[in-house]
């Protein structure tokens, strides 16, 4: 009897399905692989340093990233490293990694991650570089920590970045919700939150799920697509690691963001305070760069772009790209966007 050929496609269809299902089996390809050194440790954080081998900036850039994920999707791989990127254009490199806190770090406050980990971490960079002024980058939450911090700083902020950070929480819709249950009453987590101290991971993870769906499913549909790929199947399970890779949210912090940014949106009136001293944006002197994306479900460029009316600094631009949240691929080389706006602002070697 002869023996029955398989179609083409019913036959690589079958071969990327075996491919999928091959994939939890393999070691997790290695991430954060641009060469760095410790240099100031708080408690559970880290201040990295990544030197640039051909430094052509006296200006170092000091990058913040969200509370609530590891920072690795700075630095996934080499070739799709947004660090290897400064590193290689000439700039060297400051990354505050806040660590995962636990129990005992329940009280760790906003105020206190911009005074006691983000200034001070910023004062040992200054000291560490040499440098008479700094550039402070903040993505997402990170961002709006860091944009309150230049509200207050005492420090040369030269200039600032804000990528996809919310800061008009009054402005998304599913934020709107969480406003209204919390001032009536009808959502409060803080005796949960004291007994945790903390927001888990997974409760993390699950919340940005609920904000985010269906969007998390599609990453799954084009592994599938693309399971027989080793370099896709490698780049997209780094970039997984870091989407499922959330960490802890301080409890006192999570009660500050709920009360303050949430409730009383007190970023965008004025009334934010880090102990007892007002962050106003319009206090923010350095020259800033703002960065949204268009097809952002987890934070829409109408939570973003409000921090524009607000600056009152002379040098000021909105860039708003054509990607999601974190779809930002980096190929070695600056975007294009940090490229035209960061070197001629950083004090060129000459």
């Amino acid at each position: 009897m002869a023996k029955r050929k398989v179609p083409k496609n019913q036959s690589e269809s079958k071969t990327k399905w075996q491919h999928l299902l091959d994939i939890p089996n393999q070691p997790l390809p290695e991430m954060g692989l641009t060469p760095k050194i410790a240099v100031w440790k708080k408690n559970k954080s880290t201040l990295w340093f990544y030197p640039s081998a051909q430094k052509k900036y006296e200006v170092p850039v000091f990058l913040i990233y969200s509370l609530i994920n590891t920072p690795l999707i700075l630095d996934l791989s080499p070739g799709n490293s947004l660090i290897e990127s400064f590193v290689n254009e000439g700039f060297d490199v400051y990354l505050l990694d806040f660590g995962s806190p636990g129990f005992e770090d329940g009280d760790i406050s906003i105020e206190d991650y911009i005074v006691d980990y983000i200034q001070k971490g910023v004062q040992r960079a200054l000291r560490h570089s040499g440098a008479s002024e700094i550039t402070v980058m903040g993505f997402c939450l990170g961002g709006t920590i860091a944009a309150i911090y230049a509200a207050i700083a005492d420090e040369p902020i030269k200039n600032l970045i804000l990528s996809v950070t919310p800061v008009d929480f009054s402005a998304s819709e599913f934020f709107d919700q969480w406003q209204e249950a919390l001032k009536e009453g009808t959502a409060d987590f803080d005796e949960t939150i004291d007994i945790y101290q903390t927001i888990p991971a997974s409760a993390v993870k699950y919340g940005i799920r609920l904000i985010t769906s269906p969007v998390y499913i599609s990453p799954y549909l084009s592994l599938l697509n693309q399971a027989d790929d080793e370099k896709y199947v490698q780049n997209w399970r780094r970039f997984n690691a870091w989407a499922n890779g959330h960490v802890p949210l301080s409890g006192a912090a999570a009660k500050q963001i709920t009360k303050d940014l949430l409730i009383k949106n007190s970023l965008v009136n004025g009334s934010f305070k880090v102990r007892g001293k007002k962050a106003k944006l319009s206090k923010i002197d350095a020259s800033v760069l703002v960065i949204a994306s268009k097809y952002d479900r987890l934070v829409p460029q109408e939570m973003i772009y409000p921090v524009m009316e607000h600056l009152t600094c002379k040098d000021k631009t909105y860039n708003l790209l054509k990607s999601g949240h974190a779809a930002k691929q980096y190929s070695g080389v600056l975007p294009y966007y940090l490229k035209e706006w960061l070197p001629g602002r950083s004090s060129p070697i000459q």
